[in-house]
C-alpha cells in the first residue's frame, strides 16, 4: 500500500520548522524494497487504528547513506496494550514478550517478525539501566537517544523528522551526541563506546572530534567499571575493525579508558598501530588487532575476565601473544613450510585459522593468500596400515606413525602411501 505512493527518485527536500523540526522526503529504492507484504500489512492495522509508525535509529540512518538496512526497527504512538490489542483483533501473532516491560512488541506477519517500540521518556536512569514512561511526543522520545544520527525518524510514506540536525551531521559525517554529551554519556556510559564505534562507521578524518565531547568522555571514564563485561565487548569488537581503529584505540588510551574496559592500563600501542595499518584491508578478527596490546598471556586472561570473551576468542589472543615472535617465515626453507608443518603438526581443526590471523598480524601478505588457498593435505597412513604389516604394539605403531610423519613432512606432503609404508619394510 505504502510503496505506492512513492515514484522513483532520489531525494526530494521540503523544509518546516516546528519545533527545530527538520523534514524532507525520501524517494530511494533502497527505502522502497523494505515494503514486503509483512510490512504493508503491519501498515494497515497501525493505520486502521490510527496509531503512527515510523522507522526509527539506525535503519533511517543506513537508509540516508544509501544502504538497505539488515534490521529495521519501528517507534510508535500506541502503547504496549494497545498494540498487543490490534495484533490480537487482526489475527496477528505475538512472539519473544520479553521486550514488553520496556514497550517493544513483535509481531509476526508473512514469516516476518517486525519490532515495534513504544514512544518513550526517560524518567530515571542510573548510568546503565532507565526506568521509562510511555509519550506520544516523538521529540521527547527522539531526545533520550545517543547520538544525532540516531535520534532520525522515517514515516512510511518516506518523511524524514529530524529533532537534532542528524540528517546535516550526517551529511557532514559528523559524530555528535543528542543535547549535552555528558548527560547523554551519565545515562547510560556504554554510550562512549558507541560514539566511537559510530565515529568509525560515520567520520571521513580520523581525528575530527569536537574537544567538548573528548572532555565529557574522560570526565565520565569511570562510569564504564560499572557496565558489564558482555556489553563492553560488544561495542568494543565492532569498533576495533572498523575505519580508524588504531585511532580510536589510541584516543581511548590518551582519554585513560584502557583500565575500565579489560584492556592492558600499559598496552603496547605502537605495536597495535602497526598491526592495524598492516592488516586492515584483510579482514582481520577483532582479537588480531586487539592481540598486539598484550604483554603477556596474563593480560589475556584479565581481559577475559572482565569483558566474558567467546573460548574461541580467547584462544586466539592467546595464540597470537604465544606465537607471533616464535612461529614466523624462515630463510632456509620455503617460505610457507614452518607454517604448514605446524598446522599438519597441531591437528586442531581451527588451527589453519588461527594461522591465517597470525599472517595478518605479521603483515605476511603474500603468504597470507597462499595459506588461505591451501589444503590441508591427508597423512596417508594409518595404524591400520601397519597392523597389516605386523606392526601390533601400540607403542610401536606411534612411533612409527610420528617417524612417517616426518618423511612425510621433508617430502613436502607429496608421498604417497606405498612410498611411506616401504620405509616399514626396509
Amino acid at each position: 500500500m505504502w510503496s505506492r505512493i512513492l515514484s522513483p527518485g532520489v531525494i526530494s527536500r521540503t523544509r518546516f520548522c516546528w519545533r527545530s523540526l527538520f523534514t524532507m522526503k525520501l524517494k530511494t529504492s533502497e527505502f522502497q524494497s523494505l515494503f514486503t507484504d509483512g510490512l504493508n500489512g503491519l501498515a494497515e492495522v497501525f493505520e486502521k487504528h490510527q496509531h503512527e509508525l515510523r522507522i526509527a535509529g539506525g535503519a533511517v540512518r543506513d537508509l540516508l547513506s544509501g544502504k538497505r538496512p539488515e534490521d529495521v526497527d519501528f517507534a510508535t504512538t500506541a502503547t504496549p496494550e494497545e498494540m498487543k490489542h490490534m495484533f490480537q483483533t487482526a489475527g496477528i501473532r505475538m512472539i519473544n514478550n520479553k521486550g514488553e516491560k520496556h514497550g517493544t512488541i513483535t509481531a509476526r506477519l508473512h514469516n516476518e517478525n517486525f519490532e515495534v517500540t513504544t514512544l518513550r521518556v526517560d524518567v530515571q536512569t542510573d548510568g546503565r539501566h532507565a526506568e521509562v514512561e510511555f509519550t506520544t511526543d516523538w521529540q521527547k522520545d527522539a531526545e533520550r537517544r545517543d547520538l544525532t544520527i540516531n535520534s532520525l525518524f522515517l514515516g512510511l510514506d518516506g518523511t524524514l523528522y529530524d529533532y537534532f540536525k542528524g540528517y546535516e551531521d550526517l551529511q557532514n559525517c559528523k559524530v555528535c551526541f543528542v543535547g549535552s554529551a555528558e548527560q547523554r554519556i551519565q545515562e547510560d556510559y556504554l554510550r562512549i563506546l558507541r560514539y566511537f564505534r559510530f565515529y568509525g562507521r560515520v567520520a571521513l578524518k580520523p581525528d575530527d572530534h569536537e574537544p567538548e565531547t573528548l572532555a565529557a568522555i574522560r570526565e565520565n571514564s569511570r562510569g564504564l567499571a560499572a557496565i558489564s563485561g558482555e556489553r563492553i565487548w560488544v561495542e568494543l569488537k565492532k569498533m576495533v575493525v572498523g575505519n580508524h581503529a588504531a585511532h580510536l584505540l589510541e584516543l581511548m588510551y590518551s582519554l585513560e579508558l584502557a583500565q575500565y574496559i579489560g584492556l592492558p592500563p600499559d598496552g603496547n600501542v605502537e605495536e597495535m598501530k602497526r598491526v592495524w595499518q598492516k592488516a586492515k584491508d584483510h579482514s582481520p578478527k577483532p582479537m588480531t588487532i586487539l592481540a598486539a596490546l598484550f604483554h603477556c598471556p596474563e593480560e589475556v586472561e584479565k581481559m577475559d575476565m572482565r569483558l566474558k570473551v567467546s573460548k574461541e576468542e580467547k584462544n586466539l589472543a592467546l595464540f597470537l601473544v604465544k606465537y607471533r615472535q616464535e612461529l614466523c617465515k624462515s630463510d632456509d626453507e620455503p617460505s610457507m613450510k614452518p607454517f604448514t608443518d605446524f598446522i599438519i603438526d597441531s591437528r586442531e581443526l581451527d588451527s589453519q585459522s588461527k594461522v591465517c590471523e597470525l599472517l595478518k598480524y605479521q603483515g605476511e601478505e603474500k603468504l597470507l593468500a597462499e595459506l588461505c588457498s591451501w589444503s590441508i593435505p591427508r597423512f596417508p597412513v594409518s595404524g591400520h596400515d601397519l597392523r597389516r604389516m605386523g606392526v601390533t604394539s601400540g607403542k610401536d605403531i606411534g612411533a612409527t606413525l610420528q617417524k612417517l610423519r616426518d618423511i612425510w613432512k621433508k617430502s613436502r606432503y607429496q608421498m604417497d602411501k606405498d612410498e611411506l609404508l616401504s620405509y616399514v619394510k626396509s
